[in-house]
């Protein structure tokens, strides 16, 4: 497993030219509104926005949203779109956690896709997500179920070849999450390293901060 740092400042330029990322990003937004109610008067987070390709179908729901990525090149892709589509209840913010920083705010509603294989310390993630999180609220994961390192031609950057359902959701509720639901929320055919075409799942999990007086 390559876990070398990914230059995803170098690819912010061109990444929404794949249409299989445009395509997941629309599958993951409506996976997560069938699955969390959102609402108008949620201050939201989207955990390792990239592009903002999930960012910008979020923005007209909410009362804000915040993209939060590592990648400046990718950052500045979104804040092009930003004042571009002229959304002000959007906004960015650069967080790196290898380099010891820390989520800020607080927020509704967390979303995350396909951010999480590219995480070393998921556990520390989760603690993060749950301090910025008002009590009752949510957040929602998608990302590969295992697939054995095939998905990525490269896997520079990937920590974890994909998820046991079971054992992230262990994990989740060690964290302090109630009401922890799973779906399958779409696939992906696309071309091994070997060469092969595969289809690769990919879950939608969700899970709640208690409301306050419990927990």
């Amino acid at each position: 497993m390559k876990t070398e740092r990914r230059n995803f400042d170098k690819e912010a330029a061109s990444w929404d030219e794949r249409p299989y990322r445009v395509k997941l990003a629309k599958d993951i937004g409506d996976a997560i509104r069938r699955e969390v109610t959102i609402r108008p008067d949620m201050d939201a987070m989207d955990f390792g926005c990239g592009t903002g390709l999930l960012t910008i179908q979020l923005q007209p729901l909410v009362r804000s949203i915040t993209g939060v990525d590592s990648s400046q090149g990718m950052l500045d892709t979104l804040n092009g779109k930003i004042t571009k589509l002229g959304l002000p209840n959007a906004r960015t913010m650069l967080v790196d956690l290898d380099k010891g920083d820390f989520l800020s705010g607080s927020y509704q509603l967390i979303v995350s896709n396909m951010t999480l294989h590219h995480v070393k310390n998921i556990g520390r993630l989760f603690e993060q997500f749950y301090d910025v999180l008002t009590p009752s609220g949510y957040l929602c994961l998608a990302d590969l179920d295992p697939d054995g390192g095939q998905f990525h031609g490269d896997n520079t950057g990937v920590f974890h070849f994909g998820f046991d359902r079971t054992e992230l959701r262990r994990t989740l509720a060690e964290k302090g999450f109630d009401d922890i639901q799973v779906t399958s929320a779409t696939e992906m055919v696309r071309q091994t390293s070997e060469g092969e075409m595969r289809t690769f799942t990919i879950f939608l999990m969700t899970g709640q901060k208690a409301p306050v007086g419990r927990g």
